[in-house]
């Protein structure tokens, strides 16, 4: 059965004039079509998932938060002012829910989990529109509300994405989630891989931080791990607030105060050969380069093969991804 085209609006429209009405439903490839050009367009596609959709009011104790978290703790001064807001003139905007998909009778969040911890509080009923849609496109309207409306903090999107990655999302949903490039994802997925958990958790969501402090933190965390250790058991550290236990940990870690650089990316290797040895291949990968170099008897004539025929491989290429991800 066909997906509904939910993603529609994502890319710029010369980018869709570029791929076919089958290829326009989820994924969307080429880093998501260069990705959302802006925070607003980002909105809208998220307010798309609402249009035109019949309002229900549902009761907030019969709804379940989504199966996948992207905060850290919400911001209590926010929480109180949209509290505030409600109670004065009621719910403006619906959330999204879709039906559970393992409990009848219940609802998911796909977002406003903030909107319906109100309606709890105050005891009233949740405004919301209810659609039928997969897990993929749960993720992705997720992480676009959230995206542009909620000014997640650079570890909690990196927290999020890492989440995605570990349910088994490949970077193409991760992307479009986010509204953020490969390469972006890809910075994001390494420093939660080399902080540990726990150690973020201890941090917080620490607003204030951006990506490239996260990253001089994560370059240290590992070969510092006793200091670590030491501050975050300290009485005080618990008593900052997220940013100033970000400052105190990076301040302790880097005494020195110099710039750190993270250390050459090491080749990854493989190697090839045919039965016969006539043909031996060997493929060393280092960031986004790939080295392929083809030795032994035949190995001229299998390289200059290889290279008259690239138009061909590249296809078969995009036609086993295609297969594989069933698009």
């Amino acid at each position: 059965m066909a997906r509904k085209n939910l993603l529609a609006g994502l890319a710029e429209k010369e980018a869709d004039d570029q791929v076919s009405s089958a290829s326009k439903a989820y994924p969307i490839r080429g880093a998501s079509k260069s990705m959302i050009r802006s925070v607003n367009e980002l909105a809208k596609q998220a307010d798309a998932y609402l249009e035109g959709e019949h309002v229900v009011e549902l009761d907030p104790n019969a709804i379940d938060g989504s199966f996948v978290s992207d905060r850290m703790g919400d911001d209590k001064e926010q929480y109180q002012e949209l509290l505030e807001a409600i109670q004065e003139r009621g719910q403006d905007s619906p959330i999204l829910v879709r039906p559970h998909p393992r409990i009848d009778g219940r609802y998911m969040i796909v977002f406003g989990h903030r909107r319906v911890r109100v309606a709890c509080e105050l005891g009233r009923k949740v405004r919301a529109v209810v659609k039928e849609i997969d897990d993929k496109t749960h993720v992705i309207a997720q992480g676009q509300e959230n995206s542009a409306r909620a000014n997640l903090s650079f570890i909690e999107k990196a927290m999020f994405a890492k989440r995605l990655e570990d349910l088994g999302y490949d970077r193409d949903v991760i992307s479009s989630a986010l509204a953020s490039n490969a390469a972006a994802v890809s910075k994001m997925v390494s420093v939660v891989t080399r902080i540990p958990a726990s150690v973020i958790g201890k941090i917080g969501s620490a607003a204030s931080v951006g990506r490239e402090r996260w990253v001089e933190l994560s370059l240290l965390v590992g070969k510092k791990s006793d200091i670590v250790n030491e501050i975050l058991s300290e009485p005080e550290f618990g008593e900052m607030e997220s940013n100033g236990r970000f400052e105190r940990l990076l301040a302790a870690l880097n005494a020195k105060g110099k710039p750190v650089r993270k250390a050459g990316v090491k080749q990854e290797a493989h190697s090839w050969a045919a039965e016969d040895k006539s043909v031996s291949v060997s493929v060393k990968k280092a960031g986004k380069a790939v080295t392929i170099t083809v030795k032994e008897t035949d190995g001229s004539r299998f390289g200059t093969w290889i290279s008259d025929n690239l138009g061909d491989l590249y296809e078969a290429f995009r036609k086993s991804e295609r297969t594989a991800t069933g698009d």
